[in-house]
């Protein structure tokens, strides 16, 4: 039987920044037209946390059970280990998935919105069929085409739109911004990966690029949303608080660039986690200023 200390291993903790960071910068954006509220927004991240850390036991489970993860250099899987029974694991991605579908609910019913619904089921599935089912759309090079779409347009325009009753330029430029740094943490993750990928028959888009240009892929993925953030500031002149991780940004790329491989990524993909969190709070403040 697999540890707590396990079971929170396996909920690789790590990714959350990845969650949060789009309802942070959506919440601004619906706080920069006046139309903040907060129980939207704090319902709006759990269904966020929820989805993933669904997503990261379903990968768990579902890379387990195809063998990608026999040999891995990242953190421990709790499928491949054997710490824990492959059902076990499966049912703890349907657990936080069910988690999600009633602060969902909960969201759609306090706000009136309820065609959101339906976005939700589709969050949902896209979710499981990132590496579950005969033929997963992240085994195909679609992985950051999920990402992009729900951890970064989705996310950040529902969040903004569940308070404010629309959209806005400015929520969609952030939402653009959002939505790379999230491939960014998969792009990181894959370089990584590229080795086991290939043998184990995963095409990521990392596989697909090679290693030379998927870290060059990332990098423009840390940069870009930089740019955009500067690009928030004709609307919102405090958006230029996300040039206070410039440096950071800076630290992130360099050991990218320079060929860090296996355990050394470990880090970069930590960090790039953390990065993505802070943009959220200097966005997401700047956009509410």
């Amino acid at each position: 039987m697999a540890t707590s200390a396990e079971w929170v291993a396996g909920a690789r903790l790590r990714t959350l920044p990845a969650a949060a960071a789009p309802v942070l910068v959506g919440s601004g954006a619906a706080a920069q037209v006046d139309s903040f509220a907060f129980w939207p927004a704090l319902l709006a991240l759990g269904v966020a946390l929820a989805l993933q850390v669904g997503v990261n036991y379903a990968n768990d489970y579902s890379d387990g059970v195809r063998g990608t993860d026999v040999d891995r250099v990242g953190p421990m899987r709790l499928t491949a280990s054997g710490a824990a029974l492959a059902s076990q694991v499966r049912n703890a991605a349907f657990a936080c998935f069910g988690v999600a579908a009633v602060l969902g609910l909960a969201l759609v019913a306090l706000t009136g919105h309820w065609w959101l619904l339906a976005v939700g089921a589709l969050a949902i599935v896209a979710a499981w069929f990132y590496t579950g089912g005969k033929n997963p759309y992240g085994y195909r090079g679609l992985g950051e085409v999920g990402v992009f779409v729900f951890f970064g347009l989705v996310a950040v325009l529902g969040t903004t739109y569940t308070q404010a009753d629309r959209v806005t330029w400015v929520a969609g430029v952030g939402a653009v911004a959002v939505g790379l740094l999230a491939c960014a943490l998969l792009m990181i993750n894959n370089v990584r990966d590229i080795p086991t990928d290939v043998l184990a028959g995963k095409r990521t888009v990392a596989v697909r690029l090679g290693d030379f240009r998927a870290r060059r892929a990332y990098v423009a993925m840390i940069w870009v949303p930089i740019l955009l953030g500067v690009v928030c500031a004709f609307a919102a002149p405090w958006s230029l608080l996300v040039l206070l991780l410039l440096l950071p940004a800076v630290l992130l790329t360099l050991p990218v660039i320079a060929g860090a491989r296996g355990p050394l990524l470990v880090p970069v993909l930590a960090g790039t986690g953390m990065f993505e969190l802070g943009y959220g709070v200097l966005l997401g403040l700047g956009l509410a200023l």
